[in-house]
């Protein structure tokens, strides 16, 4: 296949040091320029990754024709604008999460998505641990699905961070709560019903900085989750049927150059004491999201998760931050 040739919006950190170095480990995916309103942001990128070209603006990368594929680190409040900016010059893109900050802004990407393949860069579902722990459920050795607890969090109190700006989209829900909405859908296959919030802001951000939810996904499936950006760094997915459990053991920031587990447990004996562990190589989650997206530019693949899934994710996100207002259960 004809590797895809793709342009960076930004020197985003999650870009710089994740993804795109994620994707460069692939033939299928030809990371040739860089965006940055600093063109010397731009340039020093350019130089640590071995980038051919660096743009002092977005608009002069978005008008390299060169260029076939985008990928949106921005902040949120940036990712529609830049999204539709970059479809409307005949590229796809792939944009980071959240695709945006609600709801109705992430319709807004419909019509370009009729020209340009649209997706949101949730890497995980890349990830063979997840695609394994889905496996196991659907064959029913742990039973009937229960309940799924999603607990992530890391501790971030930088008053010049994006996430700790409430007007561009700040806050651990939309950062990190996206991924726990995620692993409810992905894992239980449907979509909640209902579901209610408890939130805690930061009185000087005014950022959501702890955030719990429980999620209704009918037939007696829940998922219950916190997220905090003020919290010792944390993460785990544990997965409860009437059979066994999933506990999946870095669900998210998988490593790029360690093995990962995930304990598939009987619940025969406590302290972890039955559980086996299923061990899998080395891989790049990001490198596998950037070459699932390139195949299907190239009509090699299919597009699994599209911008009907994005805005699905938003729907829940936006009943979510209602259900903080309303202190009581909001429809999905």
């Amino acid at each position: 296949m004809q590797p895809v040739r793709w342009g960076i919006l930004s020197t985003a950190k999650i870009g710089r040091t994740k993804v795109v170095p994620g994707m460069m480990k692939s033939p299928l995916c030809d990371v040739v320029a860089v965006a940055s309103r600093d063109e010397a942001s731009a340039r020093a990128m350019a130089e640590e990754l071995g980038i051919a070209r660096a743009y002092g603006s977005y608009e002069a990368l978005l008008a390299d024709p060169e260029i076939e594929a985008i990928y949106n680190p921005l902040p949120n409040h940036l990712h529609v604008p830049m999204t539709l900016a970059a479809a409307a010059a005949g590229k796809h893109v792939l944009c980071e999460k959240p695709i945006a900050v609600t709801a109705g802004e992430a319709e807004e990407l419909r019509q370009a998505a009729a020209q340009v393949l649209i997706a949101e860069a949730f890497m995980v579902r890349h990830h063979p641990q997840w695609q394994r722990a889905r496996d196991i459920i659907r064959s029913g050795e742990i039973g009937e699905p229960r309940a799924i607890q999603v607990a992530f969090s890391y501790f971030n109190v930088d008053p010049g961070n994006i996430r700790n700006k409430a007007d561009i989209g700040g806050g651990g829900l939309l950062d990190i709560g996206c991924y726990a909405v995620v692993t409810g859908r992905y894992f239980f296959e449907a979509e909640p019903l209902r579901v209610i919030t408890l939130m805690d802001r930061d009185p000087a951000f005014e950022v959501d900085r702890t955030t719990s939810a429980l999620l209704d996904f009918g037939v007696g499936r829940q998922l219950a989750f916190t997220v905090s950006t003020q919290a010792v760094p944390y993460q785990r997915v544990q997965m409860l049927g009437t059979k066994g459990r999933i506990e999946i053991e870095i669900p998210f920031n998988a490593p790029p150059d360690t093995p990962t587990r995930i304990f598939v447990d009987d619940g025969s004996a406590h302290g972890n004491r039955s559980a086996r562990a299923i061990e899998f190589p080395v891989v790049d989650q990001y490198q596998l999201q950037g070459e699932a997206f390139s195949r299907a530019i190239r009509g090699e693949g299919s597009l699994d998760y599209g911008l009907d899934d994005a805005v699905l994710n938003m729907r829940i996100l936006d009943a979510l931050r209602q259900s903080d207002t309303s202190s009581a259960w909001e429809l999905v």
